[in-house]
């Protein structure tokens, strides 16, 4: 029985022509190219060959790759191909702390895809060639998921379903989890956090609840359309519901905190080499899980509520890491 041939993808051809190119010694003839890049030896014809060969070197020119077409001198009906080294190479990089630390920026928005580990392995070999980088350089720009929103699903999924959930609710005033039954509206963004306004089944009426306070997992119960979403004010319920806000004072490091910084309502100048900054939220917990996250590079001023909130997550951290 003869062998079946596997189709090559187009993208997958270009691919190894450009990796021949680039590793060629000199130039590559075209019987060369054809007998050394996957896809082209299949070429039911030479003149299928001559078209695919055509199309990929446009589309690398396009993409910026410089293809040189290579006479040879002495046998003028000898063409090669090659690339244009001193074109195609980069020059040296370097990266500053600061450059470094938006490029943490860039690589954490893929935290939760599957380029995860290429973006996390890559932005690792930068930190090590940056010229006076600093190990926690990064600390305070990254983008972060909260664990609070892995909520938003399946809230999204009951909205549309309409159909009730069962959660764990962690009270701002007590700290105390109770398990709360809700009928779910809608979900509105506010003050870089997630709230769900929906009815409460427990105590018969409407209420806001943040969702960096729910704890455990978002359970759908009862019967798919089993109500109707009434007509309903979202900002008024919002301004009765989120509860009071808090004004942050916070003294931030050069170059760090910079998703804090572009949100800050107030700048009140340098103190002991910190900038100090106000920030305000309706969402304290989730403030304090972001200021925790840099760590060093900020520190609570005012109040002293939100500091002890800093600290405890800091102490928890430090505790896990002797433990492992």
């Amino acid at each position: 029985m003869g062998s079946v041939s596997t189709r090559v993808e187009p993208a997958e051809r270009v691919l190894d022509l450009l990796i021949a190119l680039r590793h060629a010694e000199g130039r590559l003839t075209k019987a060369q190219v054809r007998a050394s890049v996957n896809g082209y030896r299949d070429a039911a014809s030479e003149s299928a060959f001559e078209r695919m060969f055509e199309r990929d070197k446009d589309l690398l020119r396009e993409l910026g790759v410089p293809i040189i077409t290579d006479v040879d001198p002495v046998h003028e009906d000898a063409v090669g191909y090659r690339l244009d080294t001193a074109g195609y190479a980069l020059p040296e990089v370097s990266f500053t702390a600061a450059e470094i630390g938006v490029l943490s920026l860039a690589a954490t928005v893929w935290q939760d895809a599957h380029l995860h580990g290429s973006a996390h392995r890559g932005l690792t070999k930068l930190r090590a060639v940056a010229a006076g980088a600093e190990p926690d350089a990064h600390l305070g720009v990254a983008l972060r998921v909260q664990a609070a929103e892995t909520a938003l699903g399946p809230l999204l999924d009951a909205i549309a379903a309409r159909q009730a959930v069962t959660f764990t609710y962690r009270a701002a005033s007590t700290a105390q989890e109770t398990v709360r039954r809700v009928q779910p509206w809608r979900l509105v963004s506010r003050d870089r956090g997630w709230y769900l306004l929906g009815h409460d089944l427990d105590r018969d009426a409407p209420r806001v609840f943040r969702l960096s306070r729910v704890t455990g997992t978002v359970r759908p119960t009862g019967e798919a359309a089993s109500f109707e979403v009434p007509e309903h004010d979202a900002h008024q319920m919002l301004a009765l519901g989120a509860g009071a806000g808090v004004r942050a004072v916070l003294a931030v490091l050069p170059e760090r905190g910079a998703a804090l910084r572009a949100r800050a309502v107030e700048e009140r100048g340098e103190r002991d080499g910190r900038d100090i900054v106000v920030v305000e939220t309706h969402d304290d917990t989730a403030l304090a899980t972001e200021i925790a996250s840099y760590g060093s590079s900020v520190l609570v001023l005012e109040p002293e509520s939100l500091r002890e909130a800093v600290l405890a997550r800091l102490r928890a951290v430090a505790e896990l890491s002797r433990d492992g």
